[in-house]
């Protein structure tokens, strides 16, 4: 996870205070875009379980995994942003997590949309977005963001610049998650996953492409 601004590793940063328990934590005033998916849906379990005031923007045409009891539900189209704020009116948020913005067009509609009413919007990125092949490892926040292999990653890279310029300009609070290839009860983690873990069952070698280089996590 990548916060804006970025401190050194171990360097105390005047004013900031430890994190406190989970259990402490003041309820929190959250808005999530999306709300359905396997992030999102996990992470909207987990806020409600924690007791912050969930409020879920979607279309409402995804019922695939159910929105936890407790949550709201608000029914509007983020790539129409008169949709959104006839549902928002003059709502503010402690925080907005934005997980389907996928190219910059998508990242600046919903930075305008909340720009002024989130205390920090939460961009949802990929961690696929990282060095490929990685020139060393371990991966890190530090990584170059480069992958000349997949479209869906550069777009992530632009949205990302898009939001820090942002930062950088205009003090936009910004927050970017990279997950890695995630999956939950609805979905296997990768088409050939059953193979390999047969394969390791069985006391096979498993079978890697290319040179070994193409490191990857798998995410409950």
């Amino acid at each position: 996870m990548v916060t804006t601004p970025l401190p050194q590793a171990g360097t105390p940063q005047p004013g900031t205070q430890p994190v406190a328990d989970t259990d402490t934590v003041a309820p929190r005033n959250i808005l999530f875009i999306g709300g359905t998916g396997i992030i999102s849906a996990a992470a909207a379990d987990r806020a409600v379980a924690l007791g912050h005031r969930l409020t879920i923007l979607n279309r409402g045409r995804s019922s695939g995994r159910p929105v936890p009891d407790g949550a709201e539900v608000l029914h509007a189209d983020i790539r129409d942003p008169a949709s959104v704020q006839d549902v928002l009116g003059g709502r503010e948020f402690d925080a907005v997590a934005d997980f389907i913005a996928f190219t910059p067009d998508q990242a600046r509609t919903s930075m305008e949309l909340f720009r002024g009413r989130t205390g920090q919007y939460v961009f949802i990125s990929s961690a696929s977005a990282y060095q490929k092949p990685p020139t060393r490892l371990p991966i890190l926040e530090s990584t170059p963001l480069k992958n000349p292999f997949w479209q869906y990653s550069r777009d992530k890279i632009a949205c990302e610049d898009l939001l820090f310029e942002a930062y950088r300009s205009d003090d936009f609070p910004v927050t970017v998650v990279r997950p890695s290839h995630t999956y939950d009860r609805t979905k296997i983690a990768m088409l050939g996953g059953w193979t390999d873990i047969h394969r390791m069952r069985t006391g096979a070698p498993v079978v890697v492409h290319g040179d070994g280089t193409s490191l990857w996590t798998v995410t409950h």
